[in-house]
């Protein structure tokens, strides 16, 4: 199992960049993380349809061969331990995720369709930049939980 985390934009804000580095780092200890920056859309004349849908595409051909899940306020929230325990279903079936993180007006209804799994970060609208370091923190989190380690405690 390799997991794909693909997100628009880079973190602005440098402490935060620095926590999701940290987190990507760790979480990286129990699973083969790859993680992609996609170029934002400029989107100040465009239609919102048309930033996600470019945005979307960029963050599709990231993704490869790997299984989509997309990271939506719609989609099928988890416990850490529920989770986990989906992470390591999809392990042991040696399948290949690719979570994908959309940007200020989220992820095109193409890539959305291609999508193996929803996954909702929670129950409200996050910047990506904070999407990205609750992903990171919940992967390195069902680490720990697949290892019987303390942290998730």
């Amino acid at each position: 199992m390799r997991l794909t985390v693909a997100v628009v934009g880079k973190p602005r804000n440098a402490a935060l960049a620095a926590a999701i580095h940290d987190y990507e780092t760790r979480a990286a200890r129990y699973w083969p993380l790859d993680v992609h920056e996609v170029r934002e859309e400029r989107g100040s004349s465009l239609a919102p349809r048309v930033v996600r849908q470019r945005e979307g595409e960029r963050l599709s051909e990231r993704a490869g061969t790997s299984q989509l899940v997309a990271c939506d306020p719609s989609g099928k929230s988890f416990t850490s331990e529920r989770f986990a325990d989906w992470l390591r279903t999809e392990r042991d079936r040696d399948r290949d995720l690719a979570f994908v993180i959309g940007g200020a007006f989220g992820l095109s209804e193409e890539l959305l369709e291609q999508s193996s799994a929803r996954l909702s970060l929670a129950p409200w609208t996050l910047a990506h930049e904070l999407a990205r370091l609750v992903l990171a923190e919940q992967l390195y989190r069902a680490g720990t939980i697949v290892r019987g380690e303390p942290y998730h405690k």
